[in-house]
């Protein structure tokens, strides 16, 4: 568990690179159907960005990903939500995931505390 938030995002984008550099397809493939799947389509009477975040969150902390939870908290705070509705969506996980899941809301917590605290 990385609890380091500003170390996450720091180093994050150069070990993403680093990998697509050895496997670009990896890369490519992940990125196009991230793109088709997490687009809006709420005027489809589908999802919203910040809904889809919320839920790619909530999956990210019960499955126990540091980098599932920093990465999509922060495209949650893009997308719109609210440090209340980040929270709200890994309460509805721990109560998926019980305990261990429990653990991973601090790691919530240190992306939240860094993303708010530090200037656009």
């Amino acid at each position: 568990m990385n609890h380091n938030a500003a170390e996450f995002y720091q180093s994050w984008p150069g070990k993403m690179g680093a990998m697509k550099a050895h496997a670009p397809d990896i890369g490519r493939s992940f990125s196009a159907m991230f793109q088709s799947l997490m687009k809006d389509s709420a005027a489809e009477g589908g999802l919203s960005v910040k809904q889809k975040e919320l839920i790619a969150l909530g999956i990210g902390i019960a499955s126990r990903c540091d980098a599932c939870i920093y990465s999509h908290v922060e495209k949650c705070l893009r997308a719109g939500a609210t440090g209340k509705e980040v929270m709200d969506a890994a309460g509805v996980a721990v109560m998926m995931g019980g305990g261990p899941v429990f653990t991973y809301t601090t790691v919530v917590a240190a992306a939240l505390d860094h993303l708010q605290s530090t200037p656009a």
